[in-house]
């Protein structure tokens, strides 16, 4: 960041809203920087609010989000009150800070960043540097919770990883790893081990885990610090499994079953297999919780619970006529789970669909699970500085299709940008077909806008 950029922020307190978004996100230039020293002393400056509160910690690749959507569900319903932090959002800046599943008001967030505002800058004049972005939103949302709504629980999502993860200054009361998954390898490391070990990091002596990972060396990371931690670990297929029970369009049941006891039937409405793996580890977690915090939550709570939770841009049907999906499958597990429910869950006659990636994603990985299943696929470019470029895409798709010809015979259409090319989807998908928007949640969340509001998002992470 230049002197210049750092001259043009506002002196003094913030005036509205969205100056107080303008400045925190101008704090952008300074990138991710691992490690919790800045929000460390953040903290002490506050006198460490975040030691009130009880976190429900999670980290893992994909699954964070829709896992804290379950969690937050069921709870809300068992007559909880909970505070709701997760990233990015999809709609506007104050998504990603929620009490009892309602935003945070815009004067609360305004007033809560003039507070930090001149401990922010204290910071920055020291040798540990100006906050990021990303921190000063973890410190908003805990001042959020720990001095304006005061929630009996906090969903937590982490950021990035989770050993240096800022969201990792916390003390949980249960932690939760997802899944281990190839995505930001560029910072995790290039090995699944590598990736599990930094998942791994939000792992605290005597805090119980509950986790979905599969593969066996990363299953093997887990339980390794789990046992140096002393924590007890539920691994899923281990000490809990789910069943799946029926499935369609819109409706999956499954059974869970535990070391305590089996529940059945539960229903969620979200769809996709690995959404039923989400719910059992959501489900487990709040077992954990029932057997050792005194949680209480009745299993017609839960069912409905479940039931009712929502997550925006994960295989959401945001139009009907013509029939539009979106989902923000931008990693291979991601696209891997995409291809499944767009294989076993939903009944078309073509499928088209159209793609907007980041640079720095594996994208032949995501391209593998998706190519052999379209008709017509359209790249684009999100309104993002980190896009990768549509003509580059379809030249990896040209060199991919040229090694297997038989098997990708699709059509491909190049449309650099995104508004002409949702044009063209809508278009091209006829009454008995599926139109996918898919990739970097920056383009999801501008399509959903523009389909579902017919405006802009404010968009970011």
């Amino acid at each position: 960041m230049t002197n210049q950029q750092i001259e043009q922020r506002p002196k003094g307190p913030l005036q509205s809203y969205r100056e107080a978004v303008d400045w925190i996100n101008g704090l952008i230039p300074f990138g991710i920087r691992p490690g919790l020293e800045r929000i460390e002393k953040l903290m002490e400056l506050l006198e460490n609010p975040h030691r009130r509160l009880k976190f429900i910690h999670i980290a893992g690749t994909n699954g964070k989000g829709s896992t804290c959507a379950y969690l937050t569900s069921v709870l809300l319903r068992g007559g909880y009150d909970v505070g709701t932090f997760t990233s990015p959002y999809i709609t506007k800046f104050t998504n990603r800070f929620q009490y009892n599943g309602i935003d945070i008001e815009e004067e609360t967030l305004l007033r809560l960043a003039n507070e930090l505002k001149p401990h922010v800058e204290a910071l920055a004049e020291t040798e540990l540097g100006s906050p990021t972005m990303f921190e000063v939103s973890t410190a908003l949302a805990i001042l959020f919770y720990a001095k304006v709504t005061y929630p009996d629980y906090v969903v937590w999502e982490t950021g990035l990883g989770g050993r240096l993860d800022v969201t990792n200054i916390v003390q949980p009361v249960v932690t939760v790893i997802t899944n281990i998954g190839h995505d930001h390898m560029d910072r995790l490391g290039d090995t699944i081990e590598a990736v599990a070990s930094e998942k791994a990091g939000i792992i605290k002596a005597g805090i119980p885990v509950i986790s979905a990972v599969a593969q066996p060396e990363a299953v093997d990371v887990i339980k390794r610090v789990a046992a140096e931690k002393k924590s007890t670990l539920y691994l899923l297929g281990e000490q809990f499994h789910e069943t799946a029970l029926s499935v369609r369009e819109n409706e999956q049941t499954f059974r869970f079953d535990n070391l305590f006891r089996s529940i059945e039937p539960l229903t969620i409405t979200l769809n996709g297999a690995h959404q039923r793996t989400n719910a059992a580890v959501a489900v487990m977690t709040l077992e954990v919780l029932r057997q050792y915090n005194a949680l209480v939550v009745e299993d017609d709570i839960l069912a409905e619970g479940l039931k009712a939770a929502a997550w925006p841009g994960r295989l959401e049907m945001v139009s009907q006529q013509p029939r539009i999906l979106i989902d923000g499958a931008h990693n291979p597990e991601g696209a891997e789970s995409l291809a499944d429910a767009l294989t076993n869950t939903y009944k078309y006659d073509r499928l088209h669909l159209m793609m907007g990636m980041l640079e720095n994603k594996n994208h032949q990985e995501v391209l593998k699970h998706i190519l052999p299943i379209v008709d017509t696929l359209i790249v684009t470019e999100p309104d993002f500085r980190m896009k990768k470029e549509a003509s580059a895409l379809a030249e990896l798709v040209h060199e991919m299709r040229q090694q297997q010809p038989d098997k990708y015979a699709f059509e491909l259409v190049v449309e650099q940008n995104w508004h002409t090319a949702l044009q063209k989807l809508q278009q091209l998908t006829g009454e008995t077909d599926l139109g996918v928007v898919t990739g970097t949640l920056y383009l999801i969340a501008d399509v959903r806008s523009r389909i579902l509001y017919d405006s802009d998002s404010e968009k970011g992470w």
